[in-house]
């Protein structure tokens, strides 16, 4: 227990004292999950607003599919994005894996899920009127589709956040394809099981409340949002 207690104090020490390593890797992880979360809301805002938005046969079926891959072991994602960024792979000549843009394209991908199914449910509680009103005033499929995002505004905030959430939690993704350099790919997961592995409890210990501190700053987030909804 002592042991334990030491170690927490000098992982405090670290983050206090702006240690280099620690900030240099904790401001990796913010970059790539933000970078993730970003590229995945550029997909998911305007596609959940055509899927809503639109009647066709099996959009219930889509949806249900969506919802399954919620849950999608990263490992999963992580193996698929390395088989196509492999030097046999049909984007192996890219030259992104083990980089931190592999790592962006994976996290985004692992994201893309559940900001995508949230962001469809977000626009599915919409009053109907706002779009027919909107339609009826002479606007087109685009501009009612923007209209029913600005609506559910604060819904689709929500599911951004919990896509950043999920991101910057993972791990498997990361190692697979990132392959956790040191000073290059290694962001706080990869890193706090690097170096548990090693025996340096302490810069692990830092990294891991530094995580808790996120992790607690998105819980807040989104409670926030939804207090606004």
């Amino acid at each position: 227990m002592t042991e334990l207690w030491d170690g927490l104090v000098q992982a405090l020490h670290l983050i206090v004292t702006f240690d280099d390593e620690v900030v240099d890797i904790a401001w990796r992880s913010l970059r790539v999950s933000a970078a993730s979360t970003v590229l995945a809301a550029l997909i998911c805002i305007p596609l959940g607003g055509l899927i809503s938005f639109r009647s066709f046969r099996g959009k219930r079926l889509l949806i249900n599919v969506i919802q399954t891959f919620y849950s999608v072991p990263t490992v999963c994602v992580g193996l698929f994005v390395f088989l196509m960024l492999s030097r046999a792979g049909p984007l192996g000549g890219l030259g992104l894996l083990f980089t931190p843009s592999a790592m962006v394209v994976g996290q985004a991908l692992l994201i893309t899920p559940i900001m995508l199914g949230l962001t469809i449910s977000a626009l599915s509680s919409v009053d109907k009127n706002i779009r027919d009103t909107t339609l009826s005033l002479g606007a087109s499929e685009r501009q009612a589709i923007w209209a029913i995002i600005k609506e559910a505004r604060f819904a689709i905030s929500a599911a951004i956040v919990l896509g950043f959430g999920r991101a910057i939690s993972e791990v498997g993704v990361a190692m697979m394809v990132g392959g956790n350099i040191r000073g290059f790919t290694q962001i706080l997961t990869t890193a706090i099981a690097d170096e548990a592995n090693q025996g340096n409890v302490e810069l692990a210990l830092a990294l891991g409340v530094i995580l808790l501190a996120i992790a607690l700053v998105v819980t807040l987030g989104v409670n926030l949002v939804q207090q606004r909804r």
